[in-house]
């Protein structure tokens, strides 16, 4: 069997961008390996929101999507209680905050850039297999932990539902999905897993008296309540991220659309007119899967395979894109479970603060006493009255710890 430097699977946005940047910068020769096609990503209606630092990792790889919706402005606050914070781009010297891209969007952008590598890099570094799903990454038999030339087996099945088996010199996991409700709560051999509770009804809504270039970011007592603008095709409004509880997200899915709308409007206010119902409302659960370490031997997890978090700041495709392009930097020392391990070591300290933050906030305004929501206010209240804290939270969400 022929190995292949790298073997990628997944042909998300994270695979993509990894493996445009191994083109790019290294002389390695990948395999990708998609479960889906280009053809059905590109028609993914999801919102997506990008950091500033994310635009700035894209527009390298010159996969910048040309529809975007740009976040200018992100409003923090807490329902029925005192304290909020606003972020404006102008004080940070960014053209925006972030963006709000369909999900298609950005992974046709990244076709685009994948194929001006491939043909940059001259010679058939680039393998792509499409509608086959990796079940198991083993090591080979024999492969020594430390050896360069250890090599590392993705056995699945392809679309005609034969088994599919490749190898490679390094192995990286970024297929990833949903939180799944039913493993149990709390670390273990597999990572840390947190159900909070949640399930996210997500859509396109519009709004009669809309603030362009605004986001909104609402705790409720049910969980947090997103609003982010996004013209979807034409069709200005706001993609939304509505946090409850499963069975008030259920009924809700269920309910007509005027009614929809109207608790809609009674959980975020007056700020922005009457709401109107532009799109599908979908739902999906809301938890924690994070796997204790990302590496072990020749294999690598990244993205939502590394880790699934709350979309409370909409971090998790960001710190993904950061994944790839530090892990394509540490390979450029060679294909080996060292070059992994560095890896590990120049991400380690960004996936803490990033999953910790994500994790924090949905749990601590959940709190349900009095005494905790006024403890929320008040610090609300000292992000928006003390510069350095506001710019740290900032930078956070602009960057990571990637600077």
């Amino acid at each position: 069997m022929d190995a292949a430097d790298v073997a990628i699977a997944g042909g998300g946005p994270v695979g993509l961008a990894l493996t445009c940047q191994l083109l790019r910068s290294t002389d390695l020769r990948v395999t990708l390996i998609d479960a889906a096609t280009p053809a059905r990503a590109a028609h993914d209606p999801r919102a997506l929101a990008l950091s500033h630092g994310s635009r700035e990792l894209l527009d390298a790889l010159g996969a910048w999507p040309a529809q975007v919706t740009p976040i200018e402005h992100i409003h923090v606050s807490q329902q029925g209680r005192f304290g909020h914070v606003a972020l404006h781009r102008e004080d940070y010297g960014v053209p925006a905050l972030g963006y709000v891209v369909r999900y298609g969007d950005l992974c046709q952008a990244l076709e685009r850039a994948l194929e001006q590598a491939r043909t940059a890099a001259g010679a058939p570094r680039l393998t792509r297999v499409f509608q086959t799903r990796i079940d198991a990454v083993e090591d080979a038999a024999g492969a020594a932990a430390g050896a360069a030339a250890g090599i590392v087996r993705l056995s699945g099945t392809g679309a005609d539902g034969q088994p599919a088996v490749f190898a490679a010199r390094i192995a990286v996991q970024a297929e990833g999905g949903l939180f799944q409700r039913q493993m149990p709560a709390g670390p273990g051999p597999r990572g840390w897993h947190r159900d909070y509770g949640q399930t996210a009804i997500i859509g396109h809504v519009r709004c009669s008296a809309p603030r362009p270039g605004w986001a909104w970011e609402r705790f409720t007592e049910e969980g947090p309540l997103a609003l982010l603008p996004h013209d979807d095709h034409g069709v200005a409004g706001y993609a939304l991220v509505w946090c409850c509880a499963p069975d008030e997200a259920s009924r809700r899915l269920a309910l007509p659309e005027a009614e929809f709308v109207a608790e809609l409007g009674a959980a975020f206010g007056p700020r922005m007119g009457r709401f109107t119902l532009a799109g599908k409302r979908h739902a999906f659960p809301l938890g924690l899967n994070a796997a204790p370490v990302t590496v072990r031997g020749r294999t690598v997890a990244i993205g939502n395979a590394a880790q699934t978090l709350h979309p409370v700041a909409g971090q998790g495709l960001n710190l993904g894109l950061r994944d790839a392009f530090v892990l394509a930097d540490a390979l450029r020392t060679g294909c080996t479970p060292r070059s992994l391990q560095d890896f590990a070591a120049r991400h380690r300290l960004d996936r803490a603060v990033t999953i910790g933050v994500t994790d924090f906030l949905p749990r601590v305004f959940a709190l349900p006493s009095p005494l905790a929501a006024h403890a929320r206010g008040a610090s609300l209240a000292a992000l928006a009255c003390l510069p350095p804290l506001k710019h740290a939270l900032a930078h956070q969400m602009m960057y990571g710890m990637r600077r």
